[in-house]
């Protein structure tokens, strides 16, 4: 074969459709990326550290981005990790999965919210792991029935290894968990030595005041492993996040054999990550991002308050990408997809976020991408299928 004849290979994870107004990816808006403030710090972080940024790094990760991490997590959550209490990762998933090989075995039962993050699913399968689903409602997480779940396991002889959990801003459906739910589900994980998995990656895009507290920071020490990330707030294209846990947790991820081997989790990006974060870039761009996604979110929901019937209904998110839609009982979401995009607007259908076969009447929209006016579009397109479908 020619090689000037061979397809382009792609660059981005995205793929858009001509003409159609995509909500099913929570991407960030991208010309809000921070590309020259990157520019700066890539700069910085050469001109400070010289070659030393381009070697093998510390396998909890370079200490300036730890202490400016610890600083910020103190002021904003009102408890700092201790010295070996938080690492760097490559993102939440990666954290994830890092967690999932250390500290399961297979056959292990693992708890899932349910509707839950649908790629998460997929982190989580990648593992002999059975997967037990715990529903959610208006407020989140529902504790009563994981301690009914809990007990149904120990009847059988069986126990449950961890809990995964989007308590904030939860994808997919921008729901939190309310305050006195975190308190129970706490003291629930405590008594029953149930290690909680906080996915807390849209932490610090909270748009109608500040987010909840994390089960982290409230948690007794070694209750919580809590996840973040630079994805929502900086860049996803950076792959750099953390963890705050117990040391004893902490020790086993940084004494692996993954950071023996490689040393520090994208060393170079996390030394650039910390020169723009004290250069007071980062709070600037953190800022941008919540202002034009409060927009976007607006809009979309305006649209669909216009055009939806009122046998839906929908959440309203305090923070995050997403929304999530009730249709009228009886429809099917996954039904609706082609007359949506054929229509010009995409989602994801809701059964895709569950475990067990659920979810039919719902469906995921993501806010983050498209600017006002085309999510207030996007609305009153749905509205319109919703409206005529099955004509």
């Amino acid at each position: 074969m020619n090689p000037t004849s061979t397809p382009a290979r792609p660059t981005l994870q995205i793929a858009l459709t001509p003409g159609t107004i995509d909500l099913a990816w929570g991407h960030p808006a991208a010309e809000f990326l921070p590309v020259a403030a990157m520019q700066r710090a890539s700069t910085a972080a050469l001109q400070r550290y010289g070659a030393a940024a381009l070697t093998y790094g510390h396998p909890a990760g370079p200490g300036p981005l730890l202490d400016w991490l610890c600083q910020r997590i103190g002021q904003r959550e009102g408890r700092t990790p201790g010295l070996h209490e938080i690492m760097i990762t490559g993102g939440n998933s990666l954290g994830l999965d890092q967690l999932l090989t250390l500290c399961t075995v297979p056959g292990d039962i693992v708890l899932v919210e349910s509707p839950t993050y649908h790629l998460a699913v997929r982190i989580l399968r990648d593992h002999p792991l059975t997967l037990v689903p715990v529903p959610a409602d208006g407020d989140g997480l529902q504790v009563e029935a994981l301690a009914e779940t809990l007990a149904e396991l120990r009847r059988e002889g069986k126990r449950a290894r961890l809990l995964y959990t989007v308590p904030t801003f939860h994808n997919p459906t921008g729901i939190s968990l309310s305050a006195a739910r975190r308190q129970t589900l706490i003291a629930l994980a405590e008594r029953e030595g149930l290690l909680i998995v906080e996915d807390d990656v849209y932490r610090e895009l909270a748009y109608d005041g500040p987010p909840p507290p994390s089960l982290w920071s409230q948690a007794p020490l070694g209750v919580v492993a809590r996840l973040g990330s630079f994805s929502k707030s900086l860049a996803p294209g950076v792959r750099l996040g953390w963890l705050t846990a117990s040391p004893s947790i902490i020790r086993r991820l940084t004494d692996g054999g993954l950071l023996d081997s490689g040393g520090g989790i994208n060393h170079f990006t996390a030394l650039i990550v910390t020169l723009l974060c004290e250069s007071g870039d980062y709070d600037a761009g953190v800022a941008q991002f919540c202002n034009t996604y409060r927009a976007r979110r607006d809009a979309l929901l305006g649209g669909l308050a216009q055009a939806l019937p009122p046998t839906c209904s929908w959440y309203r998110p305090s923070g995050g990408f997403f929304t999530w839609v009730i249709l009228p009982t009886g429809m099917n979401s996954r039904a609706l997809l082609p007359q949506a995009e054929a229509a010009g607007v995409s989602f994801i259908p809701g059964p895709k976020f569950y475990l067990e076969p659920r979810g039919e009447n719902t469906l995921r929209l993501a806010f983050s991408y498209y600017p006002p006016a085309s999510l207030a579009e996007a609305g009153q397109i749905l509205g319109n299928v919703i409206r005529n479908f099955g004509r």
